[in-house]
């Protein structure tokens, strides 16, 4: 019996060969980040050989049997890590994209020596999948939600790529859904990898006194732009990559989907997902959220959140200094000090990732074990909803106030309208039992 399920399946016995990393080469600050997740150690780690099968392999009642949905150039790259791991076990991907998974498909063939990597253009033939215990989502961001939840319903865990969401109401449906099934649910987001650590250590360890305020590099919000019709080209289903979204004419530029409003929050989900997230980690802030948030120019020259303890945590639209502390004793980072020459933080305990491999390993030991991984949905969604206050705040231009507690717009019935989205027929999210 394979780990995550009890129906007494097991796992198919493959051979190990080596995997192909893949990464998005359209993306230079996409490829600098994944090359800086393996340079911090959080690239897939090895076991000794006496823990495996006689071929090599964990036992098939240790295997995680995985499936790949989204498998452009972060999905790729996020499936390459998975298959790193001796105990994951590959047997499908999904991509409405016919290159995007033939390509991947042939990784994981050519990983295991076979050709039995199923390749499908349909997610749902992979979350209704029995032999299948988790999965990789790392479409674009208007699909997460309909597909963790798509996949929680069926038994699986997930490992969701960020920005977990598209809208603050998707977030709380996925919590709900994965505690009601039981499921393990990962974020995709660094919150303790390189700088963010040593942050983290500084700020709890009180080098800098009481924070009273915060700024975020993250990038801007996406936007409602339109781009004229073209053919579409053979080896897509555009429909199908729309899914839940409005329907508009094929263009290619939509492919590169974050800038546009109906697929994405823009840089301020995006990145916002870690930085905001290792901001909102630091000052132990992050399963909570703020009780106002001001567009910038009438209170404030910028986007500013006001929590109940009275922080101010402020968002600049670049990506200089990704994460500033002001506080009652100093600032981090402390200005005029060069990188190099920082002090060494406090030696304090924080929470970091389970097992070993980084967030990936984090995931995996999870599903092992039922514990919550260190991005728990919840986790994620709190994050994220900042990232979608802000976003609305810039849209409408007006301060608001936020209930943290019921996840509701206080007093503007305009502004709560905009926590959600119709979907398009026929998708929508159906969170009940």
């Amino acid at each position: 019996m394979h780990i995550g399920r009890t129906d007494g399946r097991a796992a198919p016995s493959h051979g190990l060969k080596e995997v192909v990393m893949q990464q998005r080469k359209s993306s230079t600050s996409r490829r600098g980040f994944l090359k800086g997740i393996i340079a911090a150690g959080i690239a897939p780690y090895f076991i000794r050989s006496t823990a495996l099968g006689a071929d090599g392999r964990p036992a098939p009642s240790n295997r995680i049997v995985m499936g790949f949905i989204g498998v452009g150039g972060q999905g790729t790259g996020d499936m390459g890590g998975f298959l790193g791991f001796p105990e994951v076990q590959g047997v499908a991907v999904c991509d409405v994209r016919e290159a995007n998974r033939l390509r991947a498909k042939s990784i994981v063939d050519k990983r295991y020596g076979d050709s039995g990597c199923a390749a499908v253009n349909d997610f749902r033939e992979i979350t209704s999948r029995p032999d299948i215990d988790a999965v990789l989502i790392a479409t674009p961001d208007h699909w997460h939600a309909l597909i963790a939840i798509e996949a929680m319903k069926n038994g699986k865990d997930v490992y969701c790529e960020k920005p977990e969401t598209l809208t603050v109401r998707e977030g709380r449906q996925m919590v709900e859904v994965a505690r009601r099934y039981g499921r393990v649910f990962s974020g995709g987001s660094q919150r303790v990898w390189g700088d963010y650590n040593w942050f983290h250590k500084m700020v709890r360890g009180g080098v800098i006194g009481e924070v009273k305020e915060c700024w975020v590099d993250c990038g801007s919000p996406s936007h409602d732009g339109y781009l004229p019709e073209e053919p579409i080209p053979p080896g897509i289903d555009w429909d199908m990559w729309l899914g839940p979204a409005p329907w508009r004419p094929f263009n290619r530029g939509y492919l590169n989907f974050r800038p546009y409003r109906d697929y994405s929050g823009g840089g301020m989900t995006d990145w916002g997902a870690h930085n905001f997230g290792g901001a909102l980690f630091c000052l132990n802030l992050h399963e909570t959220g703020p009780v106002e948030v001001y567009p910038p120019g009438k209170d404030f020259d910028l986007l500013t959140f006001r929590f109940a303890n009275g922080l101010l945590m402020h968002h600049r639209g670049g990506w200089g200094g990704a994460m500033c502390y002001r506080g009652t004793l100093g600032e981090l980072p402390p200005r005029g000090v060069a990188k190099g020459a920082r002090r060494d933080p406090p030696p304090i305990n924080i929470p970091n990732y389970k097992g070993r491999g980084g967030i990936f390993g984090d995931f995996l030991h999870c599903v092992k074990t039922r514990e919550r991984p260190f991005r728990d949905i919840e986790i994620a969604h709190r994050t994220v909803t900042v990232c979608h206050l802000g976003n609305i705040a810039y849209m409408v231009g007006r301060s608001f106030k936020w209930d943290p507690v019921k996840e509701e717009v206080i007093g503007d019935p305009e502004i709560s309208r905009l926590l959600d989205r119709p979907k398009r027929w026929p998708w929508r999210i159906d969170a009940s039992v």
